[in-house]
């Protein structure tokens, strides 16, 4: 690496500054970048990165043969930081990161979510929606100034496909240049993405007795701790990492956000996921710093069954509905969702259904219903089901029929309203759906 002379303007303002630089460089970058990004260069000179004599070429200096690599003012250097940058330093993380769900949101670019942007909507809500969140696939140009395409750039998707190969953002959580533990460790961090019409987790939490009490103690949580560990640095409520991520007195910090996920709860149909007992337990751990074994089971309890009542009642049979139509070619419309059905169907799982699985596994009872089961009733009596019977395919309307007549938790469409009160009012009612609580895991 070349070095470069420093005036001595520039070793006085050095001093000003308080800050040591390793190399010559690092103090031009400063020099620059102090007057014409002072936001910028704050951020970084009161980070542990800056506090610690971590310079802007410690993350940003590129080899020759990096792909985005550029010469810039003497330095050749590349405007992406990626995961393989940051595990030069953070191994642990960058490898958990690389593992967990977040690091392949990327993948989303070819699934059905991506086809009803683009087809529906169109390009450029494409890029600043779903890339936004889930990542693009980083496009180099050659022509452009830090050899990024505006088309790609900016982006910090958690799930970004970057130029050397890895995937992920670690400034989706960690916003630079102060990639603060402090604001990663607030529940607002995750609401850039997980909010909305079917991943509504920000607002569950909002309305939870978690997020109640988060916003009410705070200023009491410690976040801005190096060590964070709950039921000792802090205890009055938890946030989105506590659960997911942070330390307890059992287990270490982890950046694989799935490591205490039972549930999937993305797909049509609901799955427990490979070693669900193990990674049950794990959250569980989490849980029992604040609350007593039995109210931790009773919750899973009653989460599972809604699980399971998603699943029995509506997924399935709406599932096995749709799945006919389609191998009978019964859709006149050769494109994906340029009808009815499937609009309605997407709906029901992608948008209610995971709102109301969510809704119960965070504990807000308002997704879980109002948002939730009764939007995806409504979707599947009044919406789903009579798209499906104007096909009036005798195989369809058969297996609707029999839905209806033998199936306990359906017959009440067709029942009297006094002898379903009746029912609900002995009980009897309410054992139909027994057996939805005997299928939970320990």
């Amino acid at each position: 690496m070349r070095k470069l002379f420093i005036s001595g303007g520039l070793m006085l303002a050095c001093l000003l500054f308080s800050v040591t630089f390793s190399n010559a460089e690092d103090a031009d970058c400063v020099s620059c970048h102090q007057t014409n990004n002072p936001g910028l260069y704050l951020q970084w000179k009161n980070s542990a990165h800056g506090k610690n004599d971590i310079g802007c070429l410690d993350c940003h200096e590129a080899q020759q043969n990096d792909i985005d690599g550029f010469e810039h003012n003497g330095a050749f250097i590349a405007t992406l930081v990626t995961p393989l940058d940051c595990g030069k330093c953070h191994e642990q993380e960058a490898q958990e990161t690389t593992d967990s769900y977040h690091a392949h949101a990327g993948e989303i670019l070819a699934s059905s979510d991506a086809y009803l942007a683009h087809a529906a909507g169109g390009h450029p809500i494409v890029i600043v929606g779903c890339e936004s969140c889930h990542g693009a696939k980083v496009i180099i140009d050659e022509g452009s100034p830090n050899k990024l395409s505006s088309q790609t750039w900016p982006n910090s998707g958690i799930g970004r496909i970057n130029p050397d190969s890895s995937k992920g953002a670690c400034n989706a959580c960690h916003s630079r240049h102060s990639f603060s533990k402090y604001q990663a460790r607030q529940p607002e961090n995750c609401g850039k993405c997980h909010l909305g019409p079917d991943h509504p987790q920000k607002e569950i939490f909002e309305e939870s007795k978690h997020g109640i009490a988060y916003y009410g103690y705070k200023d009491r949580l410690n976040l801005d701790k190096d060590e964070w560990i709950v039921g000792k640095d802090y205890y009055e409520a938890p946030t989105c990492s506590t659960c997911h991520m942070s330390a307890t007195s059992n287990q270490p910090i982890t950046h694989d956000v799935g490591n205490r996920i039972s549930w999937t709860l993305r797909p049509p149909i609901s799955k427990y996921k490979e070693n669900a007992v193990e990674k049950r337990q794990a959250m569980k751990d989490v849980c029992l710093n604040c609350h007593q074994q039995s109210f931790v089971d009773g919750h899973y309890y009653q989460y599972d069954a809604l699980v399971n009542l998603y699943n029995v009642k509506f997924a399935t049979p709406a599932t096995e509905i749709i799945t006919m139509v389609k191998a009978k070619k019964l859709l006149e419309n050769k494109a994906a969702f340029s009808n009815d059905i499937e609009w309605e169907y997407w709906e029901l799982w992608h948008h209610e259904g995971r709102r109301a699985r969510m809704g119960a596994a965070m504990m807000g009872p308002d997704y879980a219903w109002w948002h939730g089961i009764y939007d995806v009733a409504h979707n599947f009596y009044f919406k789903f089901i009579p798209e499906a019977r104007h096909f009036n395919d005798p195989e369809i309307n058969e297996y609707i029929e029999n839905l209806f007549a033998n199936d306990p938790m359906h017959q009440w469409f067709n029942t009297n309203t006094a002898d379903i009160k009746r029912a609900i009012k002995s009980g009897e009612f309410q054992k139909i759906y027994a057996k939805l609580f005997e299928q939970t895991i320990k």
